[in-house]
């Protein structure tokens, strides 16, 4: 399993994750066999070999939003995603993200959760999914219900994503953009669950739960958002 790289990781945020480490405690390697609430995490997509990425690029054509791509590259600061409740039921920091749970997956650098609607994506015409709202407020098309085979999320299981509004399945199947994204996969959705609907939680910083006096798990911790 890797590790996060905080030296592609900006300044701010790298300060912002030391701060972290300190106050609620972190997970950097493979203590924890879970993804959990408040985690900052890469998303894999198994078939294709590509990170779920974004960036300030917005699609030319469909809603203009800001567009959501896969990426082969590792090291880069633009695929990480913060896992986090919805706006009508928190996920309290630490706590395992449970198989049927709803979430929002923020993406870190620009603040705009993963997001999809009824609009054609650019290159194959599948549902389009993009990257919405502003400091990871968006609206109802942010949620996503995790689909996983136990009680809960783990790390090295291979997961999907429906989103809860249009039930279709976050996927990739492989068509690439030209410029100004040059070489970039297209990341869109689909109603039918198939290979190109799997993906692994990959490198990250996983918050760990959170523990009582008498060390026991405790997840009911004030603090509920990362």
């Amino acid at each position: 399993m890797g590790k996060l790289n905080c030296d592609s990781m900006p300044r701010f945020l790298q300060a912002i994750l030391l701060l972290l480490s300190c106050v609620f405690g972190l997970s950097l390697g493979t203590e924890l066999s879970f993804v959990t609430c408040g985690s900052v995490i890469k998303l894999l997509n198994l078939k294709h070999n590509v990170r779920l990425h974004s960036h300030d690029v917005r699609y030319g054509s469909g809603s203009g939003q800001q567009s959501v791509t896969g990426v082969s590259a590792v090291e880069d600061s633009n695929s990480y995603w913060s896992v986090r409740g919805t706006s009508d039921v928190l996920c309290h920091r630490g706590t395992p993200v449970k198989c049927g749970q709803t979430i929002r997956l923020t993406h870190v650098n620009t603040g705009r959760n993963l997001h999809s609607h009824y609009f054609a994506s650019p290159l194959s015409s599948n549902q389009e999914v993009s990257a919405f709202g502003e400091n990871g407020e968006g609206d109802h098309l942010d949620e996503w219900m995790v689909q996983c085979g136990g009680s809960v999320w783990k790390r090295e299981e291979a997961v999907r994503f429906r989103h809860r509004a249009t039930d279709a399945l976050l996927s990739v199947t492989g068509e690439q953009y030209g410029r100004p994204i040059h070489g970039q996969t297209e990341v869109h959705a689909m109603s039918s669950p198939s290979q190109h609907s799997l993906w692994k939680a990959m490198e990250g910083i996983f918050m760990k739960p959170s523990e009582s006096p008498a060390g026991s798990r405790d997840y009911s911790h004030p603090h509920t958002e990362f």
